[in-house]
């Protein structure tokens, strides 16, 4: 390794504990990065898989006390309904990702699919933001096993790369009644057991390719992930509580746009 990994490193890290939770894919913009730097193949996707794991413990040390503490005496029936509610979202997109898992590995983690997600993606996010729909929800706990399983169903669309899990769990909740902080904390929550089952499943599939010579690259991408992730969630609550998506939308469109035109201007130009 050299000094060009260790900035590799940093620099994904980032892209991934900023893009994780927001409605702009980190699969995508992990995909797309990895090529412009030329950090692709296996250690490099394992490196991905292992950062995922950093983004994900800042929500669960963001929320430690919502989903701790405050229950260690008396488990409220509102929050095991909402326990309950999480396990059945999560039930959809783990189900369908076993058996899609290869199918997806090999035919579309590529910067065009990716592309074509991320503009389509826009598109849908312009249009739940700019139609009229009634909130039923304020809180995440709120909701009913009905909406927890739509929203499950909603989540699968991001085993396609580029979608994006927050896109599709926050809109799906939205299009279901959720106000938006609603569904973007049910996105935060729901992202907890989703993003453990497929990291672990994914480096499980890819422990093969694990070198204890990489310990010190994959523990810099991991804090750097934790803390930029922690940095973004907390934003993003701020954020939700007095805006839209829609400036997030349009910037799908223009950066999906401006890797379709570069892909197909200079063909061969991003790795397989």
């Amino acid at each position: 390794m050299d000094e060009t990994d260790y900035l590799n490193a940093i620099i994904l890290g980032m892209v991934e504990g900023i893009t994780e939770f927001l409605p702009i894919s980190s699969t995508g913009h992990l995909i797309i990065a990895g090529n412009l730097l030329e950090f692709t193949g296996m250690r490099a996707a394992t490196f991905e898989i292992f950062i995922q794991l950093g983004a994900i413990l800042a929500v669960l040390w963001n929320y430690r006390q919502r989903l701790i503490f405050t229950h260690l005496e008396s488990v409220d029936r509102n929050y095991a309904n909402f326990l309950i509610n999480l396990g059945i979202a999560f039930l959809p997109a783990v189900l369908l990702g076993l058996m899609s898992h290869r199918i997806i590995k090999n035919y579309l983690f590529s910067p065009m699919t990716v592309a074509v997600a991320l503009f389509i993606g826009g598109l849908i996010i312009l249009w739940v933001e700019m139609r009229n729909y009634v909130i039923r929800y304020e809180h995440a706990e709120e909701i009913s096993w009905r909406e927890a399983l739509l929203i499950g169903f909603a989540q699968c669309f991001a085993l396609f790369p580029g979608v994006s899990r927050a896109a599709a769990t926050i809109i799906g909740g939205q299009i279901w009644g959720l106000s938006r902080r609603a569904a973007t904390e049910f996105s935060f929550f729901l992202a907890i057991p989703t993003m453990f089952a497929a990291t672990f499943y994914d480096l499980y599939k890819s422990w093969a390719f694990l070198d204890s010579a990489d310990i010190p690259l994959f523990a810099l991408g991991f804090i750097t992930a934790f803390f930029s992730a922690l940095v973004v969630v907390r934003a993003l609550l701020l954020y939700v509580g007095r805006s839209n998506f829609i400036a997030l939308a349009w910037y799908r469109i223009f950066f999906g746009g401006i890797v379709l035109w570069y892909g197909w201007t200079f063909p061969g130009s991003f790795s397989e």
